[in-house]
């Protein structure tokens, strides 16, 4: 199966773009970044959220925006106003104590996740490399005997 090239990447790239939109996965990276910092505005972890990314594929800052409402709601993040600095007001966020064992859980995820996709792709490599062996094997055909008699 031929896949199309990705216009971000260069030719041969195994990127996970065609993996589509996996927003689920900036839950736990805009939980870490605000571990990692206190505290933040959405537009700072817009700024470095895709350095923390778990996939090359674009994160949108909508994503991000919506992850942020959703921990909140949970209660594992709050925000605040921040009506001190000059211009409009913004929110800072940061990670409540549920939002840190919130976090642990999803290292706890995504440690499964790696384990079991390591195991898959073992998998794979040990499949083609069993098949390669069979094909490399394989008895010339009765129709190339009688050709080269």
């Amino acid at each position: 199966m031929k896949h199309k090239n990705c216009p971000r990447h260069p030719d041969g790239y195994p990127c996970t773009c065609a993996m589509g939109n996996v927003y689920r996965f900036v839950e736990p990276v805009v939980l870490y970044m605000l571990r990692e910092n206190g505290e933040a505005h959405g537009y700072q972890l817009a700024a470095s959220l895709q350095e923390h990314a778990l996939t090359d594929a674009e994160i949108e800052g909508a994503a991000m925006y919506r992850t942020l409402r959703r921990l909140e709601q949970h209660g594992y993040v709050k925000s605040t106003w921040d009506l001190q600095s000059r211009g409009p007001a913004r929110r800072v966020y940061s990670l409540t104590r549920d939002g840190r064992k919130h976090l642990e859980e999803w290292a706890q995820v995504l440690d499964n996740l790696s384990k079991s996709m390591a195991n898959f792709v073992t998998k794979i490599q040990r499949d083609n490399s069993a098949t390669d062996a069979k094909s490399s094997h394989k008895p010339r055909s009765r129709s190339s005997e009688v050709n080269n008699v």
